[in-house]
């Protein structure tokens, strides 16, 4: 799947989200709908984006070897390492019904 975002200088939330399930979706949900479910788990802003994944915190070089993704996630003296592993569980979704997903958007 791409997922899109795009940003204005000095507007913290995105201006649009963009999501291309190239027809991979599955069950009652359409790709609008995962835009949906984005809006409604993700805090997109960047800040929020950079506390989420903890990309503050200086471990460069620990990350930098052996790829940044796919790597066992941990904390070591209380920085975190590959944070962005840690997936958000979203099943609750899997269940909902279009019209759901769009109540719960508002």
């Amino acid at each position: 799947a791409l997922v899109q975002l795009s940003y204005a200088i000095g507007v913290a939330k995105p201006l649009s989200l963009f999501v291309e399930t190239y027809g991979t979706e599955q069950g009652a949900l359409s790709a609008d709908d995962i835009t949906n479910v984005i809006k409604i788990a993700f805090d997109c802003r960047p800040g929020a984006i950079a506390q989420s994944l903890a990309l503050r915190e200086p471990k460069y070089q620990q990350t930098a070897a052996y790829c940044h993704f796919g790597r066992e996630p941990y904390t070591k003296d209380g920085v975190k390492f590959f944070e962005w592993e840690n997936a958000k569980d979203l099943s609750k979704y899997k269940a909902m019904t279009s019209a759901q997903v769009t109540a719960e958007l508002k």
